[in-house]
């Protein structure tokens, strides 16, 4: 099973060794993982070293290291070079993709994330939340009256209250926020590479600086699913992040959603988003494969986070 490995003791080395990921505090080994379980590695610590061999590694197995700064969002990435044989055709493809073919698919992962936020929301019982689908069915080529700016606005006081303020720099929610959304943009971008795809070049976010801005435009129907979890814990006054914390992020790549008939892990539902967008971009028609929102059981079940985790 893949699994993302996070990095939150201060001083420890990073090895390879025989195809596991050796993790050592002051030259002894603490823990080893095989190279090929793992999906992401997430870095907070600081004084943290590792090997060139080991990064080398990774890269090949298409797995990316993410780097986070104190507020636990990240800052960094590494990525292979190459992860697609058909990646030079693709990377053109993308390059080459016309506004309005952007302007559609935009459209459609807009309409994904607002649908997601308003299934959460009438799982939780929130009023309101009826007209999410609504909204959600009126968003236009590009988002040109900005609808996912309008949905956010109504949906994080529902979700988390009157007071909540999305700030990525303040503590508590916002932090936990950031953690789980560093876990989902991982997912994302090995996702990305996998399908030959460039994550530099986005359909929607374009700043200059973000070498990930493809994977911010993916990342968007996943959201509402960390915000589950955030609310979850919020609900049971946990406001800081844990080893325990964090292992039940890391389990949220395992969890089970539906896409049409088929049912497959996040990871998997990254991976086929992913490779439906490059078709899109090769064959020119905006269809991508976004999976459908969870039911009210399935939202129970992936807050219930009383449920112990085991220790990685």
């Amino acid at each position: 099973m893949e699994r993302v490995v996070d990095i939150a003791t201060d001083g420890r080395h990073l090895s390879l060794y025989r195809g596991f990921m050796l993790v050592e505090q002051d030259r002894q080994e603490v823990g080893r993982i095989a190279l090929d379980d793992i999906l992401a590695v997430i870095v907070h610590a600081h004084g943290t070293t590792w090997s060139a061999n080991l990064v080398a590694a990774l890269a090949a197995r298409g797995a990316p290291v993410v780097f986070c700064g104190n507020n636990h969002a990240p800052v960094a990435v590494t990525l292979p070079l190459d992860g697609h044989h058909l990646q030079n055709a693709r990377f053109r493809a993308q390059w080459e993709a016309s506004t309005p073919l952007m302007k559609q698919v935009w459209r459609r992962i807009v309409s994904a994330k607002i649908v997601m936020q308003g299934a959460l929301l009438a799982a939780r019982g929130a009023e309101g939340a009826n007209a999410f689908p609504l909204m959600a069915a009126r968003v236009k080529s590009g988002d040109s009256e900005n609808l996912e700016a309008q949905a956010a606005r109504r949906y994080w006081p529902l979700l988390m209250g009157s007071e909540f303020r999305r700030d990525r720099d303040t503590p508590g929610a916002n932090a936990l926020l950031n953690y789980g959304y560093a876990v989902m943009r991982a997912t994302v971008a090995r996702a990305i590479v996998a399908a030959g795809l460039h994550p530099t070049i986005g359909i929607q976010h374009a700043n200059r600086g973000n070498s990930l801005a493809l994977a911010d435009d993916l990342i968007e129907p996943f959201r509402p699913l960390v915000d589950a979890m955030v609310v979850a814990m919020m609900a049971r006054n946990i406001t800081e992040l844990t080893p325990q914390t964090k292992r039940h992020f890391a389990r949220l790549i395992a969890f089970d959603v539906h896409i049409g008939s088929e049912t497959s892990p996040v990871s998997m539902a990254a991976v086929r988003l992913a490779q439906s967008l490059a078709r899109a971009f090769e064959t020119g028609r905006p269809v991508v494969s976004v999976f459908d929102p969870p039911s009210a059981i399935e939202w129970a079940a992936l807050m219930n986070i009383d449920e112990p985790v085991e220790p990685e």
